[in-house]
């Protein structure tokens, strides 16, 4: 149900001229990125760190709001996964994400956007 919450958010902050298919691509190779830099030895510290965290947290059964709230449970999931994944991508820096990113590089830059690092650094080689 978590992933339910990150693809509404995802779609949410899609930018207008994207499309909706490109905006469901994204998780799946969201996900792809998140596992290449957990298990890159090159990732700093910290990132692994907090990717293990993240991990954690949403196997962990207590949460900051419980799950059976309805709306507001999985909320705090899905803020927790998307602040981590813009903490993530911009200690990782555009090199190794880049590196490790498997999707499109309209997928890419619409990471960029949600990350907050705007579009030049996701579109540029």
């Amino acid at each position: 149900m978590t992933w339910l919450g990150l693809i509404v958010y995802l779609l949410l902050a899609r930018p207008s001229t994207g499309a909706l298919r490109e905006s469901l691509r994204l998780l799946p190779d969201t996900l792809r990125l998140l596992r290449r830099l957990a298990a890159d030895r090159t990732t700093p510290r910290g990132v692994r760190v907090r990717l293990g965290l993240l991990l954690v947290y949403l196997a962990s059964p207590i949460d900051v709001v419980p799950d059976f709230l309805p709306g507001l449970g999985y909320a705090d999931d899905v803020i927790i996964t998307a602040a981590t994944l813009r903490s993530v991508v911009r200690r990782a820096g555009p090199d190794l994400v880049r590196r490790h990113w498997p999707g499109t590089p309209e997928g890419l830059a619409a990471l960029w956007r949600l990350a907050r690092l705007g579009d030049a650094e996701g579109t540029s080689s």
